[in-house]
C-alpha cells in the first residue's frame, strides 16, 4: 500500500510575481468528494509520555516552530473567479497558532478516543489554514495527547506523516513555497495551468470521463455490484473510534511465512471481521469489496504535500470466513492481490476526478456517494517511522490514525505502523453501527488466527 518517512526538507520551486501553487487534479477530486454532513478530515493522535507536565506555552512554541517547517500550514485555500482555474494556496496574513490550538483535559483512553473522533468530525473554518490541534492532558500516568486534524485536500496519508515528522523535535527546516496571489502570471510547479480546450484536450477529457465512469460502474455490460449490507447506509456527522494494537514484526512474519504481504494479512482480517459481523446480524454474504488507497509515491517531504493517490478495489470471498484455518484464507487472498498488482498505482485518480467533476456539475455527486454499490469498506495502511518521535523533549509512545469517509460507508479501517507497533483504528458511524464492539472483537479474533502460527503475543 503506502509508506512514509521523516521529511528531508526538499523544497518547492520558488518563483517571481504571479506564481502560485494551485490544487492538482487529485487535490480537486478530494475537495469535490467533501460532501455530506461529515467533513473529509484526517487526524492523528500523538500520545506523549509525561506530556501532562508540560507547560502550555511549550506546546504553543513547538507548534509555531513546526508550522514554519511546513509552509502549507500557514496558507489558506482561495478560490479563483469562475472559469479562471483551480483554487490556490495563499499565505494567511492573520495566521496565529492560537487560532488553531485548544487545550482541555481527559481522564482516560476511552475519553481520548471519543474526543479524537469528535474533533476529526468538526468542520475546519475555510477562512484560515485547514488544520486544527488540541492538547489533551490528564491521561493516566501523566500522559497527554496532541490531536492533529487536517482537511484531506491539504495532504494524503503519506504527506500527513511528513507533517507529523516536521512537528516533532529536531526536524529540518523546509524552504518556503510560492504563495503570491494570481495576477497575469502563470502558476508553476505542481500548479501548471491546464491546456486550452483544443480538440485534442477535449478528446482526452472525454476519454478520461469514459474511463472514470467505467470505474464507477457505468459499463455496457452489467457491473458486478458489491453486496448490499446494513453497514452501507448514508452516514451522518459523527464517528466513533476503537483501536487494536499488535507487534508489527509478528504481523509481518505471519504474512511472509505464508507467502503473503502485510497488506494481504490486513485485508484477510478485515474481510473476515466484516463477514462475521454481518452473519451475526443475519446478513450472510459471499464476499465483500474493500477499497484500498495506493500512492504514486513511497515517501514525501513537508514541502511536497497534496494528494497523489488512487484506489484499487479487492473483492474478498467469504465462503470460509468463519473457518479456523486463517493461514489458508490468507494464502487465497495473497493469490487474489497478486493478480492485481500489475495495475499502476494511482491509475484511477485522473479518470475518477473527471467523472466526479461531471457528477458534481449535474448535482448528482452527493446522491452517488450516498448510494454507491462499488465498495463495502475502506482500508488504509500507512507505514510510519521505525523510531519514535519526540515532542517538546518527550517521547511519543503511540500514534493513532483516523480518517473520516463520506457517503454510505459506515465502517472503515485505518492502519498505521509506528515504532514497531501496528495500530488499527476501527471507525464507525454510531447512527449506522450503534455498537462497534462486535466488529472490533471479530477483528481481534481474525488477527489472532492469522498470528497464531508465529506464537505472537496477544493483541493489546
Amino acid at each position: 500500500m503506502t509508506t512514509g518517512t521523516r521529511p528531508s526538507g526538499a523544497a518547492y520551486r520558488r518563483g517571481g510575481d504571479g506564481e502560485v501553487t494551485r490544487l492538482t487534479s487529485n487535490d480537486l477530486t478530494t475537495l469535490l468528494s467533501d460532501r455530506g454532513p461529515a467533513p473529509m478530515n484526517i487526524a492523528a493522535v500523538l500520545v506523549v509520555d509525561g506530556g501532562s507536565r508540560l507547560d502550555p506555552s511549550a506546546v504553543v512554541s513547538a507548534l509555531d516552530l513546526g508550522t514554519r517547517r511546513v509552509p502549507r500550514l500557514r496558507q489558506r485555500l482561495r478560490a479563483r473567479p469562475f472559469g479562471r482555474g483551480r483554487p490556490y494556496w495563499l499565505d494567511d496574513d492573520e495566521f496565529r497558532v492560537g487560532r488553531h490550538l485548544g487545550f482541555e483535559r481527559v481522564d482516560s483512553t476511552e475519553a481520548l478516543l471519543l474526543r479524537m473522533a469528535e474533533l476529526a468530525c468538526r468542520p475546519l473554518p475555510r477562512d484560515r489554514p485547514l488544520w486544527a490541534a488540541h492538547w489533551l492532558s490528564g491521561l493516566p500516568g501523566g500522559e497527554a495527547a496532541l490531536v492533529f486534524v487536517t482537511h484531506h485536500v491539504l495532504t494524503d496519508g503519506i504527506g500527513g506523516l511528513a507533517v507529523l515528522g516536521a512537528l516533532a523535535d529536531g526536524a529540518p527546516e523546509t524552504p518556503g513555497v510560492p504563495s503570491s496571489a494570481p495576477t497575469s502570471g502563470r502558476p508553476v510547479g505542481r500548479g501548471r495551468p491546464e491546456p486550452l480546450r483544443t480538440a485534442g484536450s477535449v478528446r482526452q477529457r472525454l476519454r478520461l470521463l469514459r474511463s472514470g465512469l467505467h470505474d464507477l460502474g457505468a459499463r455496457r455490460e452489467r457491473p458486478r455490484l458489491c453486496p448490499h449490507t446494513s453497514f452501507n447506509r448514508p452516514t451522518g456527522p459523527r464517528r466513533r473510534v476503537s483501536v487494536l494494537e499488535t507487534p508489527l514484526g509478528a504481523a509481518i512474519d505471519a504474512a511472509h511465512r505464508h507467502g503473503a504481504t502485510l497488506n494481504d494479512l490486513l485485508l484477510t482480517a478485515v474481510a473476515g471481521a466484516i463477514g462475521r459481523s454481518l452473519a451475526d446480524r443475519g446478513e450472510p454474504v459471499d464476499s465483500v469489496v474493500l477499497s484500498v488507497p495506493y500512492s504514486s509515491r513511497t515517501s514525501t517531504t513537508a514541502g511536497r504535500l497534496g494528494n497523489e493517490t488512487g484506489v484499487v478495489p479487492f473483492r474478498i470471498p467469504l465462503e470460509s470466513a468463519c473457518e479456523t484455518d486463517g493461514p489458508a484464507r490468507l494464502q487465497r487472498v495473497a493469490q487474489l492481490t497478486r493478480r492485481q498488482r500489475g495495475r499502476p498505482r494511482a491509475a484511477s485518480a485522473a479518470p475518477l476526478g473527471v467523472a466526479f467533476h461531471a457528477l458534481a456539475r449535474m448535482g448528482l455527486l452527493q446522491w452517488f456517494v450516498d448510494h454507491q454499490r462499488l465498495v463495502n469498506s475502506f482500508v488504509t495502511n500507512v507505514r510510519g517511522p521505525t523510531a519514535p518521535f519526540t515532542f517538546c523533549g518527550r517521547e511519543v509512545t503511540r500514534l493513532l490514525p483516523v480518517a473520516v469517509t463520506p457517503g454510505n460507508v459506515a465502517l472503515t479501517f485505518d492502519v498505521l505502523s509506528y515504532a514497531g507497533t501496528l495500530t488499527i483504528s476501527v471507525v464507525t458511524d454510531p447512527d449506522v453501527v450503534p455498537d462497534p464492539g462486535p466488529v472490533t472483537a471479530h477483528l481481534r479474533e481474525e488477527l489472532d488466527l492469522l498470528l497464531v502460527s508465529t506464537n505472537a503475543p496477544p493483541l493489546a
